[in-house]
């Protein structure tokens, strides 16, 4: 059976598996109180967005089972969409997504390494430790994405390395803010991911996660992200998040 599922304005053809996977993992992210609701006071994130949820999958490190549970199906995932024996590597980004990487490395039977956000050092390794997958089919893995900004920093840096990166891999994806995909799909990098906030949201129905009012908030928030972030003082366009995050590195 193949589902439909839109994000950011372009459909994403999923099977069942991947619909049952992606909400046990919204599941196990509520029961371990990974996910924060709060429309009244909203976030800030790094991007300059404003936003009523919050997701904290650092949290997953410490519930031995439901870390367990999401690596079994981030595994079976990326071997579904990608294949067990089209990869050569896992690279964690620093640093939440090293203890991920080092998890799937293991369970794949693949070697391992990890990219910094900045170099340290000179020459073509400056950024990546554990050794430089030089040729090899590299899968970059983190805890989670946003806008897919830090994906293409990290993407950049291993290829410059030798890296071919053609996949990469994530938790969670907010599945709302306009261009991660289509920034990604520019540089030729696929993501794949195993739940959005909407798989939350279909998580908490029938469920007393959050108030009736905090959901019918955050769904608004879904529905329009841009413009509820730019109603609560936050940037409101994919060009706005950039020119902030540029000005902030530079």
């Amino acid at each position: 059976m193949a589902l439909s599922n839109e994000i950011n304005g372009g459909s994403v053809r999923q099977t069942q598996w991947d619909r049952d996977a992606a909400l046990t993992t919204a599941r196990i992210l509520l029961e371990i109180k990974a996910i924060n609701f709060r429309p009244e006071e909203p976030y800030t994130l790094t991007s300059g967005w404003k936003s009523p949820v919050y997701i904290d999958c650092r949290k997953i490190i410490f519930f031995p089972r439901a870390r367990a549970k999401i690596v079994e199906l981030a595994v079976e995932k990326i071997g579904r969409h990608i294949g067990y024996e089209s990869l050569d590597c896992v690279v964690g980004g620093e640093t939440a997504g090293i203890p991920f990487a080092a998890w799937i490395a293991d369970r794949m039977m693949a070697p391992m390494a990890y990219v910094r956000k900045k170099p340290k050092g000179f020459g073509r390794n400056a950024q990546i430790e554990g050794d430089v997958p030089e040729g090899m089919r590299s899968l970059l893995v983190e805890d989670l994405t946003t806008d897919g900004a830090s994906k293409v920093r990290f993407a950049n840096a291993l290829r410059d390395a030798g890296a071919i990166v053609d996949h990469t891999f994530v938790v969670f994806f907010y599945g709302v803010f306009p261009g991660a995909q289509k920034t990604l799909a520019e540089m030729n990098v696929s993501l794949h991911s195993l739940c959005t906030w909407w798989d939350v949201l279909e998580a908490c129905s029938g469920a007393d996660y959050f108030s009736e009012s905090d959901i019918h908030e955050v769904r608004r928030f879904l529905e329009d992200p841009c413009g509820w972030s730019k109603a609560h003082g936050g940037v409101g366009s994919a060009e706005e998040a950039a020119a902030l995050k540029a000005k902030a590195e530079g």
